[in-house]
């Protein structure tokens, strides 16, 4: 069945490609960005020549998660040329990598904005539809980092990502009842594949940086070391592909979370325990039914 489907922080990485595969797939996909007539406008054209080539329903979108204004626009935009939205791909973030207390509490403050508020600036800009018509998907890109072993010097990037999951699962039960579904879908580490660390931020506080010195290198090792373990196949296609499966499931049978970790950094171990506590818990409390999106009637 095909579905009309937002992708935020699709310029690049797993946004873009799995932005491409959703439309590939048969999808209407609306992949956001911010700055699209700026920065971002190489970008945008390469979408738009890949959907001309193809045929494919892929339309560049501006969406500046850090906006609410943008993010109302964009979900705006596309109830306007659709009628509906099915389902909402959570994925804008950005990566900062330093020794944590080089990072000022504002530098700490923008790395939540991107990565958890702007989530929730979008979560404002959607679900009003989405509960309106009573149905659809909102599926984030979490990390392993929220449950599995990572390295030092990801301290600000990791509890961004903790916080955004968590807000993810309180989510669901919320929106449950509105006939929402959730999905939370877990990648592990890619060395390569992405521009994720090669674009990651680092703290302006170089002074407190370099007081860390007997940490250089350090961070070289974590990558070599990471790719070591990453088998020659590890490719963040396979996130992309994951979510199209997804996306294509029959509604009720989606899973709840899904981890695609080539490196095995524990976290499928963790997430096993806690998705079991957090049901059993939910049905301890009587609210068992908020485990299953539905809609009351």
């Amino acid at each position: 069945m095909q579905s009309v489907i937002l992708v935020t922080g699709a310029g690049t990485g797993i946004g873009k490609l799995s932005a491409q595969s959703l439309a590939e797939a048969g999808h209407i996909v609306y992949a956001s960005m911010r700055d699209i007539a700026g920065r971002n406008n190489g970008r945008a054209a390469e979408l738009r020549s890949l959907a001309a080539a193809k045929g494919l329903q892929l339309h560049p979108l501006e969406l500046d998660v850090l906006s609410q204004a943008s993010a109302d626009a964009a979900a705006a935009t596309i109830i306007r040329e659709q009628g509906h939205l099915d389902v909402v791909v959570q994925n804008a973030g950005h990566l900062v990598v330093g020794p944590t207390e080089a990072f000022t509490p504002e530098e700490i403050t923008k790395v939540f904005d991107t990565n958890v508020l702007g989530a929730q600036r979008v979560n404002r800009a959607v679900l009003p539809y989405l509960r309106r018509q009573e149905s659809g998907l909102m599926l984030w890109i979490s990390s392993t980092t929220t449950k599995g072993g990572f390295p030092p010097f990801m301290g600000p990037y990791g509890a961004a990502k903790a916080a955004m999951d968590s807000l993810a699962v309180t989510l669901a039960y919320e929106i449950a009842r509105f006939g929402i579904e959730t999905s939370i879908v877990v990648p592990g580490a890619f060395t390569r594949g992405t521009d994720h660390f090669p674009s990651a931020g680092q703290p302006a506080d170089a002074v407190t940086a370099a007081a860390y010195s007997r940490y250089d290198g350090v961070m070289d090792q974590i990558g070599e070391r990471l790719s070591a373990l990453t088998p020659d196949d590890a490719d963040p296609q396979a996130v992309a592909d994951e979510i199209v499966r997804i996306v294509g499931l029959p509604v009720g049978t989606r899973p709840m979370r899904s981890l695609i970790d080539f490196v095995g950094d524990g976290a499928g171990e963790v997430f096993e325990v806690s998705e079991r506590v957090r049901i059993d818990f939910a049905k301890r409390i009587g609210m068992g039914d908020l485990l299953e999106a539905r809609v009351r009637r």
